[in-house]
């Protein structure tokens, strides 16, 4: 019987259990994957510990790629050989082989590998709906992205730099200013020994960012509200550091006028249409080898939680994969 990793019960890393899985034919408007790689990204923990709530006992993973092996009645999205990457729900990613609804799934242009694949869908859509849909970056633009150095932030920068924008990431420690420095950043801001608010000021000679990507949350929302231009745009999509608390929002008016948006993948993608079109954004970027995609970590499917552990710790960089 195939694998997967499944949560019973929300908690830490031991948590997730190495299940065999009586697997069925796929159903109407499913496809089977078998999975070549799968990715590992900060949502999954939200999963894992109750933050975002799912019914248990669930599944967990939202992205991988690999190729389909079989398809269940009225699919046309995707055939049987066709080399194929997903990201976005229903859960179920760390598995060995999985059914998925074939909307879901795009083909992989034949110049991307799995592990690409598997390492750059749902980072990678999010990168490409962040700066080409919630605000769309144009040359000349001052951004500032948080963590920098991780999964979504290598991307964005990269893809920032391509549009033209100036930009400005922060990061953790020296060693991940370096990485962020090597992937386009212009300007790299160490927020455990500096105040990155001024630091951005200072910049962008008091003016301020037209947006802030803001994937760490509770710990940097409030410095993120102070380093934009008025009419700025302050997008959270992520809380690595803990929720947000509750916003006042005099405060929009009283900095500037200034815009707040909380968005996902799932909103931008929910429509196939849109889906496919983001898709292509992507493909394009890294096929043109403007955006690099790198594995920095890789771990065996069944040692997930010990991928958990660092993902929290803040040992890993980049991008990370589970390999069945």
């Amino acid at each position: 019987m195939p694998h997967a990793i499944r949560i019973h019960q929300t908690g830490g890393p031991y948590v997730l259990s190495w299940d065999a899985v009586d697997l069925a034919a796929p159903a109407p408007g499913e496809a089977r994957v078998r999975h070549h790689a799968v990715g590992l990204n900060y949502i999954d923990v939200y999963h894992r510990t109750g933050l975002y709530p799912v019914p248990l006992p669930s599944g967990i993973g939202l992205e991988g790629a690999g190729i389909v092996e079989a398809v269940g009645e009225g699919v046309d999205e995707v055939r049987v050989g066709d080399r194929v990457a997903y990201a976005g729900g229903p859960l179920g990613a760390y598995a060995e082989v999985r059914n998925i609804p074939a909307h879901r799934l795009l083909r992989l242009p034949d110049g991307i590998g799995f592990e690409t694949g598997a390492a750059m869908m749902l980072q990678g859509l999010t990168a490409a709906y962040l700066l080409r849909r919630t605000f769309r970056v144009q040359a000349g633009d001052a951004v500032l992205i948080h963590a920098a150095a991780g999964g979504v932030g290598l991307l964005a920068t990269q893809w920032a730099k391509a549009l033209g924008a100036l930009v400005i990431g922060t990061v953790g420690s020296p060693a991940k200013a370096a990485l962020a420095r090597a992937h386009g950043c212009d300007h790299v801001i160490n927020y455990s020994t500096e105040n990155f608010t001024a630091r951005v000021r200072e910049i962008t000679g008091g003016e301020g960012v037209a947006v802030v990507y803001d994937g760490v949350g509770k710990d940097t929302f409030a410095g993120s509200l102070d380093s934009l231009r008025p009419m700025g745009m302050m997008v959270s999509y992520g809380n690595a550091s803990g929720p947000v608390p509750p916003l006042d929002l005099i405060q929009l008016s009283q900095k500037g006028s200034l815009f707040v948006t909380r968005p996902t993948l799932m909103s931008y993608t929910a429509k196939r249409a849109d889906l496919v079109a983001l898709g292509d954004e992507l493909f394009g970027v890294v096929g043109s080898g403007q955006v690099r995609v790198e594995v920095h970590q890789s771990y065996a499917l069944k040692e997930a939680a010990q991928a958990h552990r660092d993902l929290e710790a803040r040992k890993t960089t980049g991008s990370t994969l589970l390999l069945p």
